[in-house]
């Protein structure tokens, strides 16, 4: 009996025993979850705040990006007018130098047909003058033909009262003029130059083409004289020559002889011409 009562005792104190386990082990579990929830409830304010902090800077930061947007909308709408009154102030100033270049080249196209239209008509004026020109000087030509065939029988005619002499020198002149109209025929004809002088005693010295003459001595009665002749710095005496005779005279770098003929002789003056070879051609 007594053994029974001791293990009913027993038992019911690890009842208690359990029992006080149990109450602990709730009462640490319910201390548990209440920090627990003061924890989950701190971690839940503080997330709110964050998102809070989040979501004002997210507005403040949208914000500032309208603004940045409706910034540069304006800017962009100033530079887009600044540029199309740019565009439209250039557009003015070509469409004026333009203006300005074309009635430039209108006003120089005028000028140009003007200048073709005066040049048209002084040419017409010059064809038409040129024209009468040309009659007269058909005109003239044939008047001309007519002289010179009428020349060339007077040449032909005077030609034959021409004549070659020996000169002084031994050497066969050229043809010999007596009077003024066979000396026109020799200078017609072109062989020779002819330089004409008039020598006069109390003249002294005369220069006849490339010499000098003086007269020492006139015989009208014989048709006679004697001249000193100065040339290529020498002095050399043609005594007593007759008229119509060459007196010849041989030049420095000359082949051919220069030839002095005296057509009249007067009283201490005498009239003549100097033949001068117009092809020099030095003797060999």
């Amino acid at each position: 009996m007594s053994n029974h009562t001791d293990r009913n005792r027993s038992g019911h104190i690890l009842w208690n025993v359990a029992i006080v386990v149990a109450l602990v082990a709730a009462l640490g579990l319910f201390i548990s979850n209440r920090q627990l929830a003061g924890t989950l409830a701190q971690l839940d304010q503080r997330d709110q705040q964050q998102i809070a902090t989040l979501q004002q800077n997210l507005a403040q930061s949208n914000a500032a990006a309208q603004k940045s947007v409706d910034a540069l909308a304006l800017q962009a709408q100033d530079t887009a007018e600044q540029t199309a009154a740019r565009a439209k102030q250039d557009l003015r100033r070509t469409s004026a130098s333009l203006s300005a270049a074309l009635t430039k080249q209108q006003q120089d196209a005028e000028q140009q047909q003007q200048q073709l239209t005066g040049q048209l008509t002084d040419l017409q004026q010059a064809n038409t003058t040129a024209a009468a020109k040309i009659g007269e000087i058909s005109d003239n030509v044939t008047g001309v033909k007519s002289d010179v065939a009428s020349t060339q029988s007077e040449l032909a005619k005077t030609g034959n009262d021409l004549k070659r002499v020996m000169g002084d020198m031994g050497v066969m002149s050229g043809l010999v003029a007596t009077n003024s109209t066979q000396l026109n025929a020799l200078k017609e004809l072109g062989d020779r130059d002819y330089v004409e002088f008039d020598l006069k005693r109390t003249a002294g010295r005369q220069k006849v083409g490339d010499m000098q003459l003086i007269l020492a001595k006139a015989d009208p009665k014989h048709n006679r004289f004697t001249l000193q002749v100065l040339a290529d710095d020498k002095t050399v005496e043609k005594r007593d020559r007759s008229i119509n005779e060459p007196v010849q005279l041989y030049l420095a770098g000359n082949r051919q002889p220069e030839e002095i003929v005296v057509n009249e002789v007067k009283k201490d003056e005498v009239v003549g011409y100097v033949s001068i070879p117009k092809i020099k051609m030095a003797r060999r």
